[in-house]
């Protein structure tokens, strides 16, 4: 009797394995990177403490806070110290934000031109803090390759604002790391196109539940021996929120 030999093409094979590739394979493009990122970094709500320690070439200081966010349209923080500056707090609702200051009373609103200027002295902005801008709805993102940062594989993505975004910044390029899509590091340059600052992230702990850097740092690229150093004592994230917690009145109440 002969021996049948059946020869089954290659494409045939190919195709009756696709059912075991991963939907997830498909190539991430720079905006669902950023997305990625931001949604990891934020959650749907976020609440915890962090010390902001501002380094000078003659002194330095530390600053602690609470903070809550919701999404991106909500954001507050208080002052738990040094004690002069206790029991200060600042809120964003929207694109509106304000400065609550206990020893004198005062209910400050800060315009939109002083999203640029220094938050409590360090090197990071008002808008750094409260993120008024989005880098996801405010910026087209290109990706530019891959690169190891410090010791991590990571994404180069360059963010350009939007014509009439409302942002303080004329560029951004992130580096976003491959595994677990965490911002690594960040250069800020000015509208002239010059770098202004550059951000590091480093030691990535379980925070909640998940795995972000736990301490960050702004130096500014022209200004020898100043940085701003941001370390996270504790967070918990989607924890439920009411709109009504980020208001005005809430603002003198909160501790």
């Amino acid at each position: 009797m002969k021996r049948i030999t059946l020869l089954i093409p290659l494409a045939v094979i190919i195709f009756l394995l696709l059912p075991e590739i991963p939907v997830n394979a498909q190539e991430l493009t720079a905006t669902d990177i950023v997305r990625k990122a931001d949604e990891k970094n934020r959650g749907k709500t976020s609440q915890g403490e962090m010390t902001m320690t501002i380094i000078r070439p003659k002194w330095k200081r530390t600053i602690g806070f609470k903070y809550w966010s919701k999404g991106d349209e909500y954001f507050m923080i208080y002052i738990t110290a040094p004690a002069k500056e206790k029991g200060q707090v600042f809120l964003k609702v929207g694109k509106e934000m304000w400065n609550y200051v206990p020893t004198i009373s005062r209910m400050i609103k800060i315009p939109p031109s002083m999203m640029m200027q220094s938050w409590m002295g360090s090197d990071f902005t008002n808008d750094d803090l409260v993120k008024q801008s989005s880098i996801v709805k405010d910026y087209d993102h290109k990706l530019e390759g891959e690169e190891n940062i410090r010791g991590m594989d990571c994404y180069k993505i360059v963010l350009t604002p939007h014509p009439d975004a409302p942002v303080v910044w004329g560029k951004i390029i992130s580096w976003i790391t491959k595994d677990g899509y965490n911002m690594w590091k960040s250069e800020y340059y000015d509208e002239d196109g010059y770098i202004q600052n550059v951000e590091n992230s480093y030691d990535i702990k379980r925070m909640g539940d998940r795995d972000i850097p736990s301490r960050l740092e702004m130096i500014p690229v022209n200004e020898k021996g100043k940085k701003t150093i941001m370390e996270i004592l504790n967070v918990i994230f989607d924890k439920p929120i009411d709109d009504s917690f980020f208001s005005k009145q809430n603002m003198k109440m909160v501790r």
